[in-house]
C-alpha cells in the first residue's frame, strides 16, 4: 500500500462508517473470514459513503453510469472470525477527470483488521470510460481532505 493513502486516512474528511456482524458463511475452513469477503465489505462501505456524501449509486445507474473497480489493494493485519463486529471506515482519497480512489480501514475493537484502497473508473453502460460530470467531480473534490491544520501554538509545515 502506498504511503500517501495511509497518511491521508489520518486527516479528517468526509467519512462513512459501516457496521457489519460477520456471518458464519463468510468464514473458511479455518474459521476466519475468507479473504474474498473483504472486497464485499469495501463495496458495501463505498455505497454507504456515496449515499451519505454524494448521491445514491442508483442515480448513477439511472444515468447509465457506473464506477467500475479497476484496482483493489488490501493489507490484512489480523484475522476476523464468525460473530465479530467489524467497523469499516471509508474516505474519498482522490478524484480525477474519469476516476476516483477510496481508502478504507476495517477494524475490530478499534484495532485494524485490514487497510485497503480501491480505484474506480467511470464508465457508460457499454463499459467505455467517460468523464465524471464536472458538477459531480467538483462536488467530490470538495469532500477531499485538505492539508492538516496546525495545532494551537504550532507553525504550519
Amino acid at each position: 500500500m502506498n504511503e500517501s493513502a495511509t497518511e491521508s486516512a489520518a486527516i479528517p474528511c468526509a467519512e462513512a462508517t459501516l457496521h457489519h456482524r460477520v456471518q458464519f458463511f463468510e468464514t473458511d475452513a479455518m474459521g476466519i473470514v475468507h479473504h474474498a469477503n473483504y472486497v464485499r465489505y469495501l463495496e458495501m462501505a463505498r455505497i454507504e459513503w456515496m449515499d451519505i456524501h454524494d448521491r445514491p449509486y442508483s442515480e448513477y445507474v439511472a444515468m447509465d453510469r457506473h464506477f467500475s473497480t479497476t484496482r483493489v489493494e488490501i493489507d490484512y493485519k489480523r484475522a476476523a472470525r464468525f460473530d465479530d463486529r467489524l467497523v469499516t471506515r471509508v474516505r474519498l482519497a482522490w478524484v480525477r477527470g474519469a476516476s476516483l480512489g477510496m481508502s478504507y480501514e476495517i477494524q475490530l475493537d478499534g484495532e485494524n483488521v485490514a487497510i485497503a484502497e480501491t480505484r474506480h473508473a467511470m464508465v457508460n453502460g457499454d463499459g467505455r470510460p467517460v468523464r465524471i460530470p464536472k458538477e459531480r467531480r467538483d462536488s467530490l473534490q470538495g469532500l477531499l481532505a485538505g492539508p492538516p491544520k496546525a495545532r494551537a501554538g504550532e507553525k504550519p509545515s
